[in-house]
């Protein structure tokens, strides 16, 4: 079995190459890449690996932006140190779900379900069935909202921005009016349309039309002026500056 793997830490990547050994010998490690941007063009200039480990946190920015850089036409296996992106990874070809720390039961299971796949699928056809899945996936043009006792429809255009206070989600419309989400912030970003919606950091998910102006700190962080305007200083982490750049370039 051919094998990717996307990790930015030495440690974890010599972990996981370990296991997987002692799991299967025969398995083949094609490369190890630390970056959305490496992981891109390696896809790009390579024939497609059996199997890929997305570690979920990368140096510069998520995984889940490689799906939106390039076509991914192989079957992926996420890891990560916490649980909040299960439901986008399931949505990006994912077919299984590892939470560190890894053992050896871990990824011997996760190879055991390729297996399985691959006995239900040839290889060729599995890649078919994921890649439709890619191409017909569809955003939420309106979300259930909630005020009060009350739920109704909204457009997703009428949105500025979504964000959290005490671990609820509201939408703020360009009204200025405020409804309740009951959808995480994590859920919400892989069902909005990532041209349209950023994950500006933990508790913000901004329209690029809610973007008056921004500027950079002294800390490498972006400050964002949005409008209406939040009660709190809105910025992007150093870590998601360079992302936050090339989305606003579109």
């Amino acid at each position: 079995m051919r094998i990717i793997i996307i990790e930015d830490e030495i440690t974890a990547v010599r972990q996981l190459e370990t296991l997987l050994k002692a799991a299967d010998p025969k398995v083949e490690i094609l490369a190890r890449l630390e970056s959305v941007h490496d992981t891109v063009k390696w896809i790009g200039d390579h024939p497609a690996p059996d199997l890929a480990f997305f570690d979920i946190q990368l140096a510069d920015d998520i995984s889940f932006r490689i799906f939106e850089q390039c076509e991914v036409t192989f079957p992926v296996v996420f890891v990560t140190a916490y649980d909040d992106y299960l439901l986008q990874a399931f949505e990006h070809n994912s077919i299984h779900y590892l939470l560190k720390p890894l053992n050896a039961e871990k990824v011997a299971q996760a190879l055991q379900k390729v297996r399985q796949l691959e006995r239900h699928f040839a290889m060729a056809g599995l890649r078919q069935f994921l890649q439709p899945a890619a191409e017909q996936a569809a955003y939420r043009s309106r979300l259930i909202v909630r005020k009060g006792l009350d739920y109704a429809p909204l457009e997703v255009g009428d949105i500025a921005y979504i964000f959290t206070d005490h671990k609820i989600s509201f939408a703020r419309t360009w009204q200025d009016e405020h409804f309740m989400v009951d959808q995480s912030l994590s859920e919400l970003e892989a069902q909005l349309d990532p041209s349209q919606f950023f994950r500006a950091n933990r508790q913000y998910l901004v329209n690029i039309r809610a973007i008056r102006r921004f500027k950079s700190t002294d800390q490498s962080k972006i400050l964002l002026e949005l409008t209406p305007a939040p009660k709190e200083e809105v910025t992007v982490g150093k870590d998601r500056a360079g992302a936050f750049r090339g989305w606003v370039r579109g």
